[in-house]
């Protein structure tokens, strides 16, 4: 398999998708939240949550998260990801994340004096491990990328 060329795959997954569904953990057990999501080349995912819904306290105390991101389109192919890996909370405004998280989400793109945050916070899923689901090119045949240099599987 061609690393590169699967590496643009999951680019484009990440890309073409609007939501993550994000998994994390805390002292009640398993959770599931909805984040829109931007992305940039080297595939770290990015999002701003409060940091007091559930999903942040988590990622406070519990790091390792799973997520999955599903294009959606009627009659196609199946295509997205599956990620694991680090999430964290990042400090600072990032307008550079903020314009892009405005356009993504059809709003106009933000001046780097607005609070665009308004009390939520910027966070960054880190990944460890990404499987692809590309019907179109594998079936139903998962290929995994382990972002540890190169390794492809």
């Amino acid at each position: 398999m061609d690393t590169p060329w699967l590496r643009g795959r999951v680019g484009e997954a990440l890309g073409a998708g609007y939501l993550m569904s994000l998994g994390t953990v805390d002292d009640g057990g398993v959770w599931v939240a909805e984040v829109i999501y931007v992305h940039d080349d080297a595939l770290r995912i990015y999002w701003m949550s409060d940091p007091d819904t559930r999903h942040s306290r988590a990622i406070a105390s519990h790091p390792q998260v799973a997520a999955t991101i599903t294009v959606h389109a009627i009659g196609a192919p199946n295509f997205g990801l599956q990620v694991s890996g680090r999430a964290e909370r990042i400090n600072g405004a990032r307008h550079d994340l903020a314009v892009r998280h405005f356009l993504k989400r059809r709003h106009p793109a933000p001046v780097e004096t607005d609070d665009v945050l308004q009390g939520d916070s910027w966070y960054v899923l880190i990944p460890e491990h990404i499987e692809l689901i590309d019907e179109a090119h594998f079936g139903f045949a998962k290929q995994r990328l382990a972002m540890n240099g190169m390794e492809c599987e």
